[in-house]
């Protein structure tokens, strides 16, 4: 049995994600509501172990929600991987008089917060904060969404290139472990071919495809690679590959990177990070741990943490269907 909780710690863990800031300030405010008070924690775990806190109110989040990045950082913490260091960090929570945690973050905000829950039985709730949206347990996570926006906006004025010169552009995006932002993005961008790390579609079918392009009256082609692709090594290979067997196209690459984490977030981003950090705070005032707050059929759920991390987003095959339709 939980005992009552007075005050709640909020903190950001590893890569920034549009939609952070929304979330702390949901899980301050709804702690407001509630009439019980919130620590933000600096640097995540790091920030735990130093005992960087900072007292948050209703009135401290207020002009927030538009923010990309977090306000309250974001870092890794080799320490917190320590025995030692997690007990550090529990000393400092314990002195703060610190009940519960909302950790907002990844697969590895997570398992950290697995492993402090089970040494030391202190509550904790995850909000999944991250633009690669590979979390099981939930449809969106906290980011991925304003980042489809941001490479769809890249990939339409990277066309108008790629039209004027009757280029091929390989584009890659995000996605070292799941192709959605790749898959996505690339049908709403209308991309000539998507590589992605759950279909290995190989480099033969890859040359066939911009064959079909360039017979049917195509002169310029967009291919959107998601970094963890395992047709080639890195997308360089990729354009080196086509240059050596289809020496007619005038190749590009042009890598996104970290833009793509950056910007203020959209509408969807917003309210999702809302409803999630009121979910999280009153899950806690429920005396429930241990879980992650997802999205699932437009309901806010909770998935068990462990479930979360060691579970896999699915990729839509319909979707990949349909884009193998829209490239004719």
């Amino acid at each position: 049995m939980m005992e009552k909780i007075k005050k709640i710690g909020v903190m950001t863990s590893g890569g920034d994600s549009p939609g952070m800031n929304a979330a702390i300030r949901a899980v301050v405010r709804t702690c407001s509501y509630h009439e019980i008070e919130c620590i933000g924690i600096y640097h995540g775990y790091q920030g735990m172990i130093s005992g960087d806190f900072i007292d948050l109110n209703a009135r401290s989040v207020k002009g927030i929600i538009n923010k990309g990045g977090t306000f309250l950082k974001s870092a890794r913490s080799k320490e917190f991987m320590t025995k030692e260091g997690r007990q550090k960090a529990y000393n400092n929570l314990k002195a703060a008089n610190i009940d519960a945690l909302v950790t907002i973050g990844g697969d590895g905000t997570f398992t950290g917060a697995i492993v402090f829950n089970k040494e030391f039985g202190f509550p904790v709730i995850g909000i999944p904060g991250t633009i690669d949206n590979d979390i099981a347990g939930t449809s969106h996570t906290l980011g991925y969404d304003t980042a489809l926006n941001t490479v769809v906006d890249a990939i339409d004025k990277i066309r108008d290139t790629a039209s004027s010169h009757d280029r091929l552009f390989f584009i890659e995006v995000m996605g070292r472990d799941a192709g959605h932002i790749a898959l996505n993005a690339g049908v709403g961008a209308g991309a000539e071919e998507i590589l992605i790390p759950e279909e290995n579609l190989g480099l033969e079918r890859l040359l066939e495809s911009l064959n079909r392009s360039k017979q049917s009256g195509k002169a310029s082609s967009i291919v959107i690679v998601a970094e963890g692709d395992k047709s080639g090594k890195n997308v360089f290979e990729l354009k080196d590959y086509v240059e050596k067997n289809m020496p007619e196209y005038d190749v590009r690459v042009s890598v996104l990177g970290h833009l793509q984490r950056g910007g203020s977030p959209s509408c969807f981003d917003r309210v999702l990070a809302s409803r999630m950090g009121v979910k999280a705070v009153e899950t806690l005032l429920d005396g429930k741990s241990n879980y992650m707050v997802g999205l699932l059929n437009d309901q806010i759920t909770l998935t068990p943490l462990e479930q979360a991390i060691k579970g896999q987003s699915k990729i839509d095959k319909e979707l990949i269907r349909v884009s193998d339709i829209m490239s004719v």
